[in-house]
């Protein structure tokens, strides 16, 4: 039924594997705003996550207003993405194991809103040792689209089962796509969505929901048959796993 017996993995960017969150919050600082605690802005609904709570929120809608005070805006989040955001602890070593592995695709589907967002990801792998042109698979998915078209896009294009293929995200919407292609979702709960709002509001099984980097790369190591070891930080297979 289908050619290839390969399994496929594809990452989302922003707070799953790239730590966003200090980004952005990175950016508005030098604007002059604040974004707030991470538990907050986890709880805030789309349109208000970068506008901050009720107390930031007058004075970063004073910063934001303006064709020019966005652009401005951008254009740091630009810089702050490609010379200082970081991958969370652990990734970028998932991420080099996964493409050096036999029989492994690896890709990349992201909404970064940078400005040339692919030039923006590749400098910022480029600092962490992951070279984007290794990846088998890289879309940019627009703002209010789904993801599920780039998914089943990436899985079709090498024509690998569903059952075989795995899709990584941080929000409640990642995990509908992940499903409604016939992937296996991994979710995160420290990006943009915390457990309680992905499990209580959006009913994410707590089983397929990964509460910490290192938790995320031991999940996704185990299920395509890595050795943890490969993964600084993470605790070394069992005697069992040896044997």
């Amino acid at each position: 039924m289908y050619r290839s017996n390969e399994r496929l993995i594809i990452f989302d960017a922003d707070g799953t594997i790239v730590d966003a969150f200090s980004a952005i919050d990175q950016t508005f600082s030098r604007h002059g705003m604040e974004l707030g605690a991470l538990e907050r802005f986890q709880k805030r609904r789309n349109l208000f996550k970068y506008m901050g709570g009720l107390k930031e929120f007058p004075i970063n809608l004073k910063q934001q207003l303006g064709k020019q005070s966005r652009k401005k805006l951008l254009a740091t989040l630009t810089d702050v993405y490609r010379h200082d955001a970081q991958l969370y602890p652990g990734v970028a070593d998932l991420v080099r194991t996964l493409i050096a592995a036999t029989g492994i695709r690896v890709g990349l589907v992201t909404r970064n809103i940078t400005n040339e967002p692919e030039m923006t990801l590749r400098i910022l792998l480029a600092r962490h040792g992951i070279d984007l042109d290794a990846l088998d698979f890289v879309a940019h998915v627009p703002l209010g689209q789904e993801k599920t078209a780039a998914f089943r896009t990436a899985r079709k294009s090498f024509d690998i089962n569903p059952a075989r293929s795995f899709a990584c995200g941080d929000e409640h919407k990642d995990f509908a796509a992940a499903v409604a292609a016939g992937m296996h979702p991994f979710i995160v709960s420290y990006g943009f969505e915390d457990y309680t709002r992905l499990t209580r509001k959006f009913e994410v099984p707590e089983d397929v929901i990964s509460r910490t980097p290192q938790d995320l790369c031991t999940r996704v190591l185990h299920a395509l048959d890595i050795d943890t070891g490969h993964i600084a930080g993470l605790p070394a297979p069992s005697q069992s796993r040896r044997d």
